[in-house]
C-alpha cells in the first residue's frame, strides 16, 4: 500500500516526465523508472523484481503519455508519418522481443544497464553530441534495422526511444522539431509492445506486490498517467517556443544526478 507522500511523489514525477516527453521527445521513462524504483523501495515492495516493475510500469505509462504528446505535435503538422510507418513495425518486434527477454534477466543486470544508458544520454544531451547530418533517410532495410535496435534497447530501459531516434533522424537530415515530434509518435508502438511484453513476462512471477499485473504496478501507473497525459501537450506546445538546447542541458544534469544515486545504491550493495 502506497502512503500519501509516495503518491504525491509519483504525481510530481508524472508532471515532470510528461512535460519533458512533450518538450524534448525524450525523458519520460528516464525520469519515471528511478522514481518508481525509489517508491517501491520506500514501500518495501517488489523485492528482486523492483527494476522489472519500474521498467514495465514506465512503458505502460508511456502508452498514454506518447499518445497525448503526439496529438499535440500532429496538430502543428510536425510529425513525419512516412518515417513512423517505415520504422514502427520493426520497433514493435524489437521491443516485444526485448521485453520478453527482460523477464529472464536479473533485476541487478537491468539496473546496471539503466545506469550506464542514463550516463550516456546525460553526456550526449549536455554536450549536444549528435552525428553530423550527412545522409538522407535510408531504405526500408536500414529503417527496420534501426527501429528494431531502438525498440530492443528501449525495452530494457523503460523509455520511448527518443534519446536514440531523435539523434538518428538528425543524422538523416530530419529537422530537429520534426525529429522530436516523430520520435513522440514512434514512442507509442514502443510503449504498447513493451507494456504487453512486461505484463506477459511477469505473469505469475513470485513476490509481486498486490496491484501488480505482471511487471506493471497499476497504482503507480495510474498516478503517473494522470499527470503525464495532462502535461505532455503543454511540453509539446512549449517545444516550439522555449530554448530546447538549454533545457536539454538541465535535463542532462538531472539524469546524471539520478544515475549517480542509482550507482551509489548498486555499489553499496
Amino acid at each position: 500500500m502506497l502512503s500519501v507522500p509516495l503518491i504525491l511523489a509519483l504525481l510530481a514525477c508524472g508532471a515532470v516526465a510528461g512535460f519533458l516527453a512533450g518538450l524534448l521527445g525524450v525523458g519520460g521513462g528516464l525520469v519515471i523508472v528511478p522514481v518508481v524504483l525509489g517508491v517501491l523501495s520506500a514501500a518495501q515492495l517488489g523485492g528482486d523484481h523492483a527494476q522489472h516493475l519500474a521498467v514495465g510500469t514506465s512503458l505502460a505509462v508511456m502508452v498514454f503519455t506518447s499518445l497525448s504528446s503526439v496529438r499535440a505535435h500532429h496538430k502543428k503538422g510536425a510529425v513525419d508519418w512516412r518515417i513512423v510507418r517505415a520504422m514502427a513495425p520493426a520497433m514493435v518486434v524489437g521491443t516485444l522481443l526485448g521485453s520478453l527477454v527482460a523477464g529472464a534477466i536479473s533485476g541487478l543486470a537491468l539496473k546496471w544497464f539503466f545506469v550506464g544508458y542514463a550516463y550516456l544520454v546525460a553526456v550526449q544531451m549536455f554536450f549536444n553530441l549528435r552525428p553530423h547530418a550527412s545522409r538522407g533517410i535510408p531504405g526500408q532495410a536500414g529503417q527496420w534495422s534501426a527501429g528494431g535496435l531502438i525498440g530492443m534497447i528501449s525495452s530494457w530501459v523503460g523509455i520511448g526511444g527518443g534519446s536514440m531516434s531523435v539523434p538518428y533522424m538528425s543524422w538523416c537530415n530530419v529537422p530537429v522539431h520534426t525529429a522530436i515530434a516523430t520520435s513522440a509518435a514512434l514512442g507509442w508502438p514502443i510503449a504498447v509492445s513493451g507494456a504487453v511484453g512486461y505484463l506477459y513476462s511477469g505473469w505469475g512471477a513470485a513476490g509481486l506486490p498486490a496491484g501488480a499485473l505482471g511487471f506493471v504496478y497499476l497504482p503507480a501507473m495510474l498516478a503517473l498517467m494522470l499527470m503525464t497525459v495532462l502535461m505532455a501537450p503543454l511540453g509539446a506546445r512549449a517545444a516550439h517556443k522555449l530554448p530546447v538546447a538549454r533545457l536539454k542541458q538541465v535535463f542532462a544534469a538531472l539524469m546524471a544526478v539520478m544515475a549517480s544515486e542509482m550507482l551509489y545504491d548498486l555499489l553499496r550493495g
